[in-house]
């Protein structure tokens, strides 16, 4: 079916042929609606005349076109007009040829610092995953006008704040670079967490940015983390979507695969001798993701890894995590210690309680179990989380009142 055909070319070539127009424009919200336009013409086209030998280049044309149209139409940009030349056939293969460059050039404009983290998050998911708005409204549960509010503002401050659109110089590079790694963790690990749509585009950035920026440790080491992360995702959920922990689950539908091309680009990664912090968490996953049982698992290395990780960002979450890792290695004695004044600085995380509680259980001490379960089940918000720990604590409970 042509419906079925204009949808796959969305999926392969919505965010380069957008990154394509918006570069040679300078006007994302034209870009955008030119190629709209452009996939709404190629229903109807495509029906009647066949779909072309290269649907991304005939979309390109096609786009192009619909830009010029709309700027004929409106009187302010007519002074534009002459600075552009758009050859009205088809598009020379060197202009596919820098769509890599300019995907690259798009990612840092979406994750500018002037912008807020949210904005970040949804305008690279519209404009870079090629998700509609519709799709991330729905991920980021709110209405399909509120999301489009948030990307419009983030787009008008775009145009009225000059943000550049150019990958940064060198010197700035490092700077602008981590906000975008971190964006695109920030949209794997929702994904990861409770919305499965998002790991995949978020491995799928990762994928372009490594190879936009191919000797870059910290782009390398962010991708083999998320590779590693998302090739164990078939068996983190049990058939009736209860979560399941890292040690019960079936390795067998770990995607081995994935895993050895993971391990691949972390090697890559750890060649340069800059052990940042997502080259050092990709290696913790590695240390999970190459354990064939549960038993298997270094965690001695893994505990130690955290400690480094601890060293370099200070992070209280990495300390909870390698409590858990010290807990396995020394016992829940010695992690429970690790626990000690990170009260105050993770007051509202349901993680620390659940951690305690799990400790305190190892160590028979349930009716403190219990009341560290209950203060967990206050601030969790993901429901596959709250059935979990709802489970874990009736063990405690049952225990601790002798049954």
């Amino acid at each position: 079916m042509i419906q079925n055909r204009v949808e796959q070319a969305y999926r392969e070539h919505w965010a380069r042929l957008l990154a394509l127009l918006t570069g040679q424009f300078r006007d994302m919200d034209l870009a955008e609606d030119a190629l709209q336009d452009a996939f709404a013409d190629a229903v109807r086209t495509w029906r009647n005349d066949g779909v072309p030998s290269n649907p991304a280049a005939w979309l390109l044309t096609t786009a192009r076109r619909r830009a010029l149209d709309r700027m004929r139409r409106e009187a302010s940009n007519a002074r534009r007009m002459p600075l552009l030349v758009v050859d009205g056939g088809e598009p020379e293969m060197a202009d596919m040829s820098a769509i890599p460059d300019e995907r690259l050039r798009l990612i840092f404009t979406c994750c500018h610092p002037a912008l807020a983290q949210e904005s970040r998050v949804a305008l690279t998911l519209r404009c870079v995953g090629g998700l509609t708005t519709p799709e991330i409204a729905r991920l980021f549960l709110v209405s399909e006008t509120t999301l489009a509010a948030r990307i419009g503002r983030a787009k008008k401050k775009i145009a009225m704040a000059g943000i550049p659109y150019r990958v940064p110089e060198s010197g700035d590079l490092a700077t602008r670079l981590d906000g975008v790694l971190a964006v695109v963790y920030l949209i794997f690990t929702q994904g990861y967490a409770n919305r499965a749509e998002l790991a995949p585009e978020a491995v799928r950035l990762g994928r372009v940015l490594a190879e936009l920026l191919p000797r870059e440790p910290e782009v390398l080491g962010l991708l083999a983390l998320m590779m590693l992360q998302h090739a164990r995702r078939l068996a983190r959920f049990d058939d009736g979507g209860a979560l399941v922990l890292l040690a019960d689950q079936d390795r067998e539908l770990w995607r081995w695969n994935e895993i050895a091309d993971g391990l691949a680009v972390l090697n890559r990664a750890l060649a340069a001798n800059s052990l940042g912090t997502y080259a050092i968490q990709a290696s913790i996953a590695a240390h999970h993701a190459t354990a064939r049982q549960a038993a298997d698992t270094d965690w001695e290395r893994i505990a130690v890894l955290y400690a480094e990780l601890e060293r370099l960002t200070g992070s209280p979450v990495v300390r909870l995590n390698r409590a858990a890792a010290v807990a396995e290695w020394q016992g829940p004695g010695a992690a429970l210690n690790l626990l000690a004044g990170l009260d105050e600085l993770l007051p509202r995380h349901h993680r620390l309680p659940a951690t305690r509680a799990e400790l305190l259980s190892r160590l028979g001490r349930d009716t403190e179990a219990v009341e560290q379960y209950d203060r967990a089940l206050e601030l969790v918000g993901d429901n596959s989380e709250r059935a979990f720990l709802c489970g874990r604590r009736d063990v405690s409970a049952r225990r601790a009142a002798g049954r």
